[in-house]
């Protein structure tokens, strides 16, 4: 079965996001933890969270992805934006205790100018600082297209990040097909990439799959999603991505530019396209 769904706004709680979901066709999603561009976060109604737990099983949900927001830079050289980080990471992951067993997704960050190496120590730090050994939350290192100061964008470079944290039995991978498209990671050439992949950080390690098109062709070094079908990757390339035997299995969630209907549509079209 190919657990699917989208990025779906948090606005209403959790338990309408999972009705949302369950309306377009999907049995996944990914929302947000706060605001994408700032640093507020709505509080917790438990009562809530338990409706959508219960909603999740009835309906046999995939894991579901919390997002950080994009504000949040681990490898940061500024003393603020460092603690900024710091807390807001800890923070989402005390509020994700309400949701156990789910998945917090987040872009590894940029070195902004002081280098690759000093950037991963940073981020590294962080990880080391907020992760806790109890928690009930997988923590994913997205994989990024390597604009400007980004990391990520190389296999190599999660791998150390994965390396020198200490409770790294907590921490996943989410492949996203726009970023790694656009860092130059063949999807046409899948079985290569993931050959690769593999090798460098390891395959057990993909929890989650970010399924969208590109608006910019192969090594572009630039992050422009597009919807499945009308970017450079192409919908015959994508539906190898869902029916790849290492990655079917996965939650797979769309990034795509859609409105719900949007997302209906492409939800329908993936499910087809899905081989049992």
């Amino acid at each position: 079965m190919l657990h699917i769904g989208c990025h779906l706004s948090s606005s209403g709680g959790f338990e309408s996001m999972g009705q949302t979901a369950l309306a377009i066709g999907a049995d996944t999603f990914q929302f947000f933890t706060r605001n994408p561009r700032g640093a507020r976060a709505k509080d917790i109604d438990p009562q809530d969270a338990a409706r959508l737990q219960n909603l999740m099983h009835a309906h046999h949900f995939a894991p579901i992805i919390a997002h950080a927001p994009y504000t949040l830079n681990p490898a940061s050289a500024d003393v603020k934006v460092w603690d900024f980080a710091l807390m807001t990471f800890a923070d989402d992951l005390k509020r994700m205790e309400y949701l156990p067993g789910n998945l917090y997704n987040f872009h590894p960050g940029s070195h902004v100018g002081q280098g690759v190496d000093k950037g991963i120590e940073l981020i590294i730090h962080t990880l080391n600082e907020i992760l806790d050994p109890q928690q009930h939350t997988t923590v994913l290192l997205e994989t990024m297209s390597g604009k400007g100061s980004e990391i990520g964008g190389k296999f190599d470079e999660l791998k150390r990040i994965l390396d020198g944290v200490k409770h790294n039995q907590l921490l996943g991978v989410c492949l996203d097909t726009c970023h790694i498209n656009d860092a130059g990671y063949s999807l046409i050439k899948l079985d290569d990439t993931l050959t690769k992949f593999d090798k460098q950080v390891g395959l057990k390690l993909v929890r989650a799959v970010h399924i969208n098109d590109s608006l910019n062709p192969l090594s572009a070094h630039k992050d422009r999603h597009a919807c499945i079908g009308e970017g450079t990757i192409g919908t015959k390339t994508l539906a190898g991505v869902i029916n790849h035997p290492a990655l079917k299995h996965l939650p797979f969630c769309l990034e795509t530019p859609n409105d719900l209907d949007g997302y209906a549509r492409e939800i329908k079209l993936l499910r087809g396209l899905y081989k049992e």
